[in-house]
């Protein structure tokens, strides 16, 4: 089988999982919009297709020259969130373009994993030697660093911790696979943790509540713990092989709140069971392992690192996710690939997917 089919269908079964479930937790809602979210579910999937479609066929290469203008354009996004941005549920995140809601954010991972990609890969395979051996402090960190921190910045005011949190996940981890000097790793590390007690004053009341809630979900039961202690519950009560389709009482009866997005996967878990959860994990497993094994068959370096970018950005996602479902991590607000509900988080997973299809084909050097 075709790498591009394989990817493909592995994202296609995921995605009728997600349609399934989104229906299924808003089965008993009274209101009409809330009855029809599904539909809306599938028409992202298949504009998502579409995307994956165009991008698949679009040589990744020509990435490289347009990296900057990408760049710009998201600030850009980034920016206009704060004069002309929707306010939903608290946060100032989303540009509204007709009946689409569009989260700059969710763009913004996959363009710096374009951006870091460029910067740190040689141009061409004709190149002899990473540039990156040779790159000093400046070069090698504190550019690219004030390059990240900008969108990061921007994203962080919005507020959406977890996709810049991501983001800078994302860097760190380029970083080790730009094979950059250690010591500039380290030193990396040792300002995150200088940092880390300041940082503290700047977080609004609400996320210092999840976070002294992630430590003690019982300090606060009925409010900023109580969606913490209702995914627990949901998850626990789908034992093994959960209590069916349209069966989850916990979402079903509205006990656990934002069940088709954040918390879609404790949902799922309710209803299928560990035996449904195991399959689920298979299906993200595999598609992290073929973007693993298209990036290691990749002569190109920039390819190799843009592979292990797309295949970070959304493993990382996955993890923090599930960890966050599972209250393993504080509540950061992001989505699972390719099955919470919402257009700009499954448009950006389908353009992922079919560049690292893309990548995946022969290709001649630049």
């Amino acid at each position: 089988m075709k790498t591009k089919h394989f990817i493909l269908i592995i994202a296609l079964i995921i995605c009728l999982i997600s349609v399934l479930s989104i229906y299924s937790s808003n089965y008993q809602k009274d209101t009409q919009p809330w009855k029809t979210i599904y539909q809306r579910q599938i028409l992202w999937v298949l504009i998502g297709l579409l995307f994956f479609f165009l991008s698949s066929n679009f040589n990744y290469r020509r990435l490289w020259d347009a990296v900057y203008i990408f760049y710009g354009a998201v600030l850009l996004l980034l920016f206009l969130v704060f004069i002309l941005g929707v306010i939903r549920l608290g946060a100032q995140r989303w540009l509204s373009f007709a009946w689409f809601n569009f989260q700059p954010s969710e763009t913004a991972k996959l363009v710096m994993a374009i951006f870091l990609a460029k910067y740190y890969s040689k141009k061409s395979l004709y190149d002899l030697s990473s540039p990156v051996k040779n790159f000093g402090l400046w070069k090698a960190f504190i550019l690219p660093f004030i390059f990240v921190a900008i969108p990061v910045g921007l994203i962080i005011e919005q507020p959406d911790l977890g996709s810049g949190l991501l983001v800078v996940f994302l860097f760190v981890a380029i970083l080790f696979l730009a094979q950059v000097k250690m010591r500039y790793l380290v030193m990396l590390i040792t300002l995150a943790l200088v940092v880390m007690p300041i940082f503290w004053h700047f977080l609004r009341d609400y996320q210092k509540e999840r976070l002294m809630v992630f430590l003690n979900p019982n300090i606060d039961p009925l409010g900023a713990g109580y969606t913490v202690i209702q995914a627990r519950i949901a998850i626990g009560s789908g034992a093994i092989f959960g209590k069916g389709w349209l069966s989850g009482t916990q979402s079903q009866l509205h006990f656990l709140p934002e069940a088709h997005t954040d918390f879609i996967f404790s949902s799922f878990a309710e209803e299928w069971g560990l035996f449904g959860c195991v399959i689920l994990l298979g299906l993200y497993y595999l598609l992290i392992r073929k973007g693993i094994s298209i990036a290691l068959k990749t002569g190109d370096d920039f390819g190799r690192l843009l592979a292990m970018g797309i295949t970070l950005m959304l493993g990382i996602q996955v993890c923090v996710n599930i960890a966050m479902n599972l209250g393993l991590a504080p509540i950061v607000g992001v989505p699972l690939p390719l099955m919470s509900y919402g257009g700009s988080s499954m448009l950006v997973s389908f353009i992922a997917l079919g560049i690292l299809a893309n990548i995946s084909k022969e290709r001649g050097v630049f």
